[in-house]
């Protein structure tokens, strides 16, 4: 009998079959497994790159050797560099039409809504799987308009001087071994670039799926805002669960001219065999704004902190982020604010739940440096635990050298209480309704950031990992 339960069952089983399948693909190419000079200069020649980008590899290979792994945040001491593979190559050649890209690669996507989403609400996509950018379409609009949006590889080929101008600008080499990681074995990713006075007034996405088994992805992202435009990117993620594991390690860069607008959404749904390793960083200048709206849910391990360099007079970063830690989940993510002008102004809002033996913790630092006077910065830090056994944490680091300036910080912690749930359950919810409620409403604020479409998706994402909180 299909009765209401059984209907939301089958429901739920469609909406995780959405993410969690994997694709039969006769990959072009396939490095063999493990880290070594051989294979970035076997990437690099594949790639066909200038000698520059051959020794930027080969570099950011010798410090990604000589630095220690974080003895800090997340326990990375079963994380196995020689157990991935560094590069797979699934397509001979990206399309620029959907039927230009492999039937098995487009049904792929197909199943994930990326064709239908370009065609209702985006100005472009990038659609990348596994090393490799597969698809990219920028609607015609917008390239009259001087708008570059391509995959980082078509980028070093087609517009080298600005690559080289901007690379590992923001986040050096060294700034962290997984960054070092990245810079020696990047491939793919998205190179955005906005001329003066632009508004870009429908979001731009690039979607990652990771579908081979112990893969290593590595994609590179930057974006230039050039002064007075605007842009919105979006950022989708998704990977079928192994049992083995699989390494996603990437790099954004983004740079916010005088008077530019940034917003930077990203919604990460990696499967929990995933370690989530991410270095994301904006500079900027005078009277800018960045905005990072940051969801994490579904990876095993995920230590990602989006920060804001302000480095202008009147600069503006915030940093809104939501994190949810289910069974056999650590979330380490958190936010960085570096006030280096004067009347620079930077919100942070970090949400988190946990649920099971689940552990969320927010990392965060808000600097001002001298010089810096009239700064102001809010960080408030909320964690919502769904049982005994979850867990969160706050780290917060404030450094400050200057007296004129406004520094707020508040935390708390929170639970669902059983006179909360009786109180809604009164008014003729079940167990699971209420909860999910009360969730909901803890999520508000970052929920109401999104367009539609995604604030949906979300909902969906959050849904699936409360199964099996209460009751």
């Amino acid at each position: 009998m299909n009765t209401p339960a059984n209907h939301d069952k089958l429901r739920d089983l469609k909406d995780q079959a959405q993410y969690d399948f994997t694709t039969e693909i006769d990959y072009i190419h396939k490095s063999r497994k493990g880290i070594g000079e051989d294979v970035v200069r076997e990437i690099s020649a594949l790639k066909n790159e200038p000698q520059w980008m051959l020794d930027f590899r080969l570099k950011a290979l010798g410090i990604f050797f000589k630095m220690p792994m974080p003895e800090w945040g997340v326990d990375l001491g079963a994380l196995d560099f020689e157990e991935f593979y560094y590069f797979m190559r699934p397509a001979q050649r990206k399309g620029r039409t959907w039927e230009e890209v492999p039937d098995a690669i487009k049904d792929t996507f197909d199943k994930l809504g990326i064709p239908e989403a370009e065609r209702k609400f985006l100005a472009g996509v990038e659609a990348q799987m596994d090393s490799e950018a597969v698809y990219g379409s920028l609607k015609r609009e917008w390239e009259s308009h001087g708008i570059i949006f391509v995959d980082m590889d078509t980028a070093v080929q087609e517009y080298p001087d600005l690559v080289r101008q901007h690379i590992s600008k923001v986040v050096p080499l060294a700034d962290n071994k997984f960054a070092a990681l990245n810079s020696a074995f990047w491939s793919g990713g998205s190179f955005v670039y906005v001329p003066p006075g632009v508004d870009v007034e429908i979001p731009l996405q690039a979607y990652f799926h990771i579908n081979a088994q112990s893969l290593g992805q590595f994609e590179r992202t930057i974006i230039i805002a050039e002064e007075g435009s605007r842009v919105h990117y979006i950022e989708g993620c998704t990977a079928p669960q192994y049992s083995e594991a699989a390494l996603h390690t990437g790099v954004i860069e983004i740079f916010v001219k005088k008077g530019a607008h940034v917003r930077y959404t990203t919604i990460q749904n990696w499967s929990r065999n995933v370690y989530n390793l991410v270095t994301q960083r904006a500079v900027v200048e005078e009277d800018g704004a960045m905005e990072w709206v940051d969801g994490n849910l579904g990876s095993g391990v995920t230590m990602k902190y989006p920060a804001v360099i302000l480095k202008g007079p009147r600069a503006h970063g915030e940093v809104l982020s939501i994190a949810f830690a289910g069974d056999n989940q650590h979330y380490d993510a958190g936010a960085k604010a570096i006030h280096l002008a004067p009347y620079t102004t930077s919100i942070i809002n970090s949400k988190s739940i946990s649920k099971g033996n689940g552990h969320a913790g927010y990392r965060g630092l808000v600097k001002v440096a001298k010089g810096a006077i009239g700064a102001q910065s809010k960080v408030v830090c909320d964690a919502l635990l769904l049982d005994p056994e979850s867990r969160s944490d706050t780290y917060p680091y404030i450094d400050v050298h200057e007296d004129d300036v406004q520094i707020e910080h508040e935390a708390t912690v929170s639970k669902i209480s059983e006179e909360q749930l009786f109180y809604l359950m009164s008014r003729g919810l079940n167990e699971e309704e209420a909860a999910a409620m009360i969730v909901n409403g803890f999520l508000e604020p970052f929920v109401k950031e999104l367009p539609m479409e995604y604030a949906v998706e979300l909902n969906r994402l959050v849904q699936l990992q409360m199964e099996g909180s209460v009751g």
